[in-house]
């Protein structure tokens, strides 16, 4: 898996909250969860104010329930640090194992 993200940390010129875009491409499961650990701790270490953290998933094929906990503490994380966590393009398999655990309020779905 490549995980890539890319961070703004100031407000844009509408003084709308900043964004962090964290994009994970191929699977999320047991051996690639650091890299989603790794890319939220840079972004919540850059992050200057609120700001909203974009999970893009619309390239992810597969998550398991080390991916699910991951995206969960990532969620505890923004929250306690005062930003919102989004996911955005979750798939099919994705939308499905938010539901079945009963996750899926805990996460706003959006876009890119």
């Amino acid at each position: 898996m490549f995980t890539e993200y890319e961070a703004r940390t100031s407000p844009p010129a509408d003084g709308a909250p900043g964004r962090s875009i964290i994009r994970v491409v191929d699977e999320l499961d047991l051996d690639h969860v650091g890299a989603l650990d790794a890319a939220l701790l840079a972004v919540l270490a850059e992050a200057d104010g609120p700001t909203e953290i974009v999970i893009d998933l619309r390239n992810c094929s597969f998550c398991d329930s080390s991916g699910l906990s991951a995206l969960l503490r990532a969620r505890e994380a923004g929250l306690r640090a005062g930003h919102r966590l989004t996911l955005a393009a979750p798939g099919h398999q994705m939308l499905r194992l938010l539901y079945l655990t009963d996750s899926a309020a805990l996460f706003p779905i959006g876009s890119v």
